[in-house]
């Protein structure tokens, strides 16, 4: 069965089959497993840095008394791990090319494509962290079993809707990414955006530290934007520490941002194609 997906292009109806995406995302998968130095480096880093943070995160809990704001030591080191697991594949920065093409005029090539331009990209983004995951994921999150142990549920709804939540993290995440790149539209240069948007998302999204640790008026603000949804929620779900029940909500609430971003994606595009214009001999 065809997939047929309307993109906001004037006059232009995309039309692809699942195959040619499954075929994207399986060849970004290929691409980033040759780099066998990167991604060696890449879990040792992983490694070091999980040691230092869940070491200051602990640390903080027995301070505190063995618990503080839901969270136990052992819970704690969970959460440390799991993010460190979970970073790389969500974040996978593989959407800069999309602001250095526009500004290049190559993006009038990718409208022309068969497939979708959102598509596209988060076929290869899929690709991508699904490789991440496995090889520069899981190796710490074995290292932190071993040195600091891992509070996992027992329940196995935990990690059903937990695989949902990764997923519904990519996919936020990507499309925060991506309007951080079609800015380049309207930009010269993204690079500052970026650090900052990279900056941001690191702290709103509770990958430092867990945002029930924010005094209120952080964790408040926290919650009106999308980054939780991208690291909070699905380390929570995975880990058992919010019950399917009441993640149920949480999951809902990746949905609703799933949509919003979507549309800002979509949105963002049509102003930006309509406005592109590129210039050569």
């Amino acid at each position: 069965m065809p997939l047929v997906i309307l993109w906001p292009v004037p006059h232009v109806v995309k039309i692809a089959r699942v195959p040619t995406y499954w075929s994207i995302a399986t060849a970004s998968f290929r691409q980033y497993s040759t780099y066998r130095m990167a991604t060696a480096a890449g879990v040792f880093t992983n490694t070091i840095f999980g040691l230092i943070r869940a070491s200051i995160m602990i640390a903080a809990i027995t301070t505190a008394g063995g618990e503080l704001s839901g969270y136990t030591v052992a819970q704690a080191a969970t959460y440390v791990w799991l993010g460190q697991a979970l970073l790389a594949p969500i974040e996978a920065f593989g959407t800069r090319e999309v602001s250095q093409r526009v500004h290049q005029g190559d993006v009038a090539v990718d409208l022309l494509r068969p497939t979708a331009f959102l598509g596209l990209y988060y076929a290869q983004k899929l690709g991508r962290s699904s490789f991440l995951l496995m090889g520069r994921g899981v190796p710490p999150l074995a290292v932190g079993a071993l040195v600091t142990g891992l509070a996992l549920p027992d329940d196995p709804l935990s990690y059903l809707l937990g695989a949902v939540s990764l997923l519904l993290a990519i996919t936020v995440a990507f499309l925060g990414d991506m309007m951080v790149n079609l800015a380049a539209f309207w930009l010269l240069e993204t690079r500052g955006l970026t650090v900052v948007y990279n900056a941001v998302m690191n702290l709103l999204s509770g990958f430092l530290i867990p945002i029930l640790w924010f005094p209120d008026w952080l964790l408040t603000i926290a919650r009106a934007t999308p980054f939780p949804s991208m690291i909070q929620t699905p380390i929570d779900t995975l880990s058992g520490r919010v019950p399917p029940a009441e993640a149920l909500p949480l999951v809902f609430t990746q949905v609703v941002w799933l949509a919003v971003l979507t549309l800002a994606a979509q949105l963002m595009l049509r102003a930006g194609v309509r406005s592109v214009e590129v210039q050569g001999g």
